[in-house]
């Protein structure tokens, strides 16, 4: 997050007549559709929308990957939907052979944890449409983000909020980090607050933190190791995610104080960002590891991890499928 979105700096305040326009374009957007002069296309499965009022990311994939994985233990057949964020912008199918060029990093990633169809594409409409008519025993829709893509009717709405960044200095784009105001909350069905917990929200909330200790090597992932493993050595941890310092913070719980590199997110490596690094092991994010199997150059390990839930969030996620049908 910029400096200047974290509280109320002289740029965010001479931002603001650019954000007032911002405001009420969301607003007029938002209206057209509530009104019907857009329509919103509803589609004759259940739709559960994961996603945020905040621009970066606040930890939205892994609780994708955990509400997927929990709905196909109940004998159901989720399909994902996402934007495909840095991928060529074409609407397709994740395949096995499917390349983060071609779809984006996160894409690959929840197919991989998953194993069930994912669809990316601007139009998040049209990718549900595509994905029933080719697998037509789906039968509840998953989309990886999109809270403000209001084309795609939903029936269950998911907020995810960064305990540890919050909501920035509160102002919306680009004076701040709001892509809709905090009062947008309480119009959804669940939050999940990601880290600490933050002041009372209208709408139950759950807090969740993400868990992983087994290091797979990227040349091999059956290769496995612990962080007692990795302390005989100097190394390097990077990482390209919204919070990188999450991530270093998850790796000094397990022991471990490596030299750390940021990057940005979504962050395209190439063999030229391995080369400057000194050390010889290096470790990174189970994203970043989708990006950089095919030329890391040096000893690389990545962990991957899952979403931990303090409360009855995915039981509660099921009760309201069950209610949608009856």
């Amino acid at each position: 997050m910029p400096r200047s979105w974290e509280r109320l700096s002289a740029l965010s305040l001479a931002l603001l007549p650019l954000t007032l326009v911002f405001l009420i374009l969301s607003a007029v957007r938002r209206l057209i559709f509530r009104i019907g002069i857009l329509n919103a296309t509803k589609i004759h499965v259940p739709v559960i929308v994961v996603g945020n009022i905040t621009v970066g990311g606040t930890g939205k994939t892994p609780i994708v990957v955990a509400i997927a994985n929990a709905l196909k233990d109940l004998g159901l057949a989720p399909g994902i939907i996402t934007r495909g964020y840095r991928g060529d912008g074409t609407n397709r199918e994740v395949v096995e052979t499917s390349t983060p060029s071609e779809v984006g990093d996160e894409p690959i990633l929840i197919f991989n944890k998953v194993k069930c169809p994912v669809w990316v594409g601007p139009n998040r409409s049209r990718s549900a449409q595509q994905i029933i008519k080719k697998y037509p025993n789906v039968n509840v829709i998953i989309s990886d983000d999109g809270l403000q893509h209001y084309a795609l009717k939903r029936d269950i709405e998911v907020v995810v909020i960064d305990g540890e960044r919050k909501f920035g200095n509160s102002l919306l784009l680009p004076s701040g980090p709001l892509r809709e105001s905090i009062s947008r909350i309480q119009t959804c069905d669940l939050a999940v607050i990601n880290g600490p917990q933050i002041h009372k929200l209208p709408i139950p909330t759950t807090n969740m933190k993400l868990i992983g200790s087994t290091f797979h090597k990227l040349s091999d992932p059956t290769i496995t190791c612990d962080a007692e493993d990795l302390l005989k050595t100097e190394v390097t941890a990077i990482a390209g995610i919204g919070n990188p310092e999450r991530f270093f913070q998850h790796l000094k719980s397990l022991g471990l104080r490596p030299k750390t590199i940021r990057f940005p997110d979504h962050h395209r490596y190439s063999v030229k960002d391995f080369n400057s690094i000194e050390n010889d092991i290096i470790i990174m994010t189970e994203k970043d590891a989708v990006k950089c199997k095919s030329y890391a150059p040096k000893e690389c390990w990545f962990l991957p991890v899952t979403a931990e839930f303090n409360g009855p969030f995915i039981q509660t996620i099921i009760e309201k499928l069950k209610n949608y049908h009856g």
